[in-house]
């Protein structure tokens, strides 16, 4: 089981509290393969094929909606267990002759006598298909839906103890296997034998899965800000991006590092290698509780004005990290969100476009405590900073 029992409780006591304040009757929380968060917060499952929601009561037990395909998973899986299947949620147009099919009416009569409101919060609005929503609306006749997603959000925002800890064994995890991917990396391998190396590293320490597909990029390439490994060939003389997202419980942790593909950085490379690195740790000295998104933006933009690589910038430099590799609150230059303690951040310092060192990415992650940035990774830390002490 990948659900910790009393988090998901205390989880699903906290969505009952939001409907109370905001008076509504139930929750209905979105997800899918693509946008498993808000779904898995719940749950600790997520289905294959199929998508489906978490139906919440203010008073209650919760439901799982979804397709007659993973009911028995997740009757063995999940965190909810009470299913139902609606047609809304199947693999359009597979046919299951023996499960019992239903429909948002067949929900809304089960449900009618107990609503006192008339109000539905639901979560992920923005992420559902259009025809979903028609279901809804046209199920649930006379109900207001009321989009309460940023305040859900907010709910993952703040991490646990329990989920630091997954989160830093994930980042344990990301250390072997950047150990067993810059291994791999010498010239005329192909891109996708380095991502074989670090994702079995993951599966054996025991990732449940990967926040993203694992970034492999060489020469030009690296240009593409996440280029997930190909069949290409490295060569000599070229740099190639790394990063790998294994998850701990649902839990990611990542690591970003560029190296050279014959071993040895030129001149340049090595130049530009620090400077990004000297970026990342000016920006962890600025992540403390209370520190906002402009401050910690302001902090890693004063290398990138004095060394010309602000018009290579494509993402800011901080973002949380948990059940998604980057999820809200982004530090961006706008942002007035605020570091609170036990807040997951990753510090990611990057350049795309540059013409001749195309992109180059450093990324490593902290947990925010009293006494500032807390690494979650000390030995890749201690990487970048043998770069930094290098001739």
């Amino acid at each position: 089981m990948y659900y910790h029992a009393k988090e998901n409780e205390r989880r699903i006591k906290k969505l009952q509290t939001l409907l109370e304040e905001y008076h509504l009757d139930y929750a209905f929380v979105y997800y899918d393969e693509l946008n498993i968060a808000n779904g898995w917060y719940l749950t600790g499952w997520c289905p294959q094929f199929e998508s489906g929601a978490v139906f919440v009561p203010q008073k209650g037990e919760p439901l799982l909606l979804g397709g007659p395909e993973s009911e028995p998973f997740a009757k063995q899986s999940s965190a909810v267990r009470e299913t139902r299947n609606f047609t809304a949620f199947m693999v359009p147009d597979e046919e299951y002759p023996n499960a019992i099919i239903s429909g948002f009416p067949d929900l809304f009569k089960e449900i009618k006598d107990k609503l006192m409101n008339g109000k539905i919060g639901v979560v992920g609005l923005d992420k559902m298909p259009y025809y979903l929503h028609e279901q809804i609306s046209n199920g649930f006749k006379g109900i207001e839906l009321v989009d309460i997603t940023e305040e859900y959000l907010k709910f993952r925002h703040y991490k646990s103890d329990w989920e630091v800890e997954q989160i830093s064994q994930s980042f344990r995890i990301c250390d072997d296997a950047y150990r067993a991917m810059t291994a791999a990396v010498r010239p005329g391998v192909k891109e996708i034998e380095v991502a074989a190396e670090g994702e079995a590293v993951c599966r054996r320490a025991g990732a449940n899965g990967f926040a993203y597909q694992t970034i492999v990029g060489s020469g030009e390439r690296s240009n593409a800000v996440v280029p997930t490994a190909t069949n290409k060939v490295m060569a000599d003389g070229e740099m190639v991006m790394l990063g790998i997202a294994p998850r701990t419980n649902g839990y990611a942790g990542t690591f970003g590092h560029t190296v050279p593909v014959n071993g040895t950085y030129t001149d340049e490379q090595r130049k530009c290698l620090k400077d990004m690195i000297e970026v990342l740790f000016d920006v962890k000295a600025v992540l403390k509780i209370g520190a906002d998104g402009k401050t910690i933006d302001a902090a890693g933009r004063k290398l990138y004005i004095k060394g010309g690589y602000l018009k290579y910038m494509v993402c800011p430099f901080a973002h949380t990290i948990g059940l998604m590799e980057a999820e809200a609150p982004f530090f961006g230059p706008n942002s007035t969100d605020v570091l609170s303690e036990n807040m997951t951040v990753c510090v990611d310092v990057s350049f795309f476009g540059h013409p001749r060192l195309n992109g180059l990415r450093v990324e490593t992650g902290y947990v925010i405590t009293k006494d500032g940035a807390k690494s979650l990774s000390p030995f890749m830390e201690s990487e970048f900073q043998k770069i930094l002490k290098e001739e």
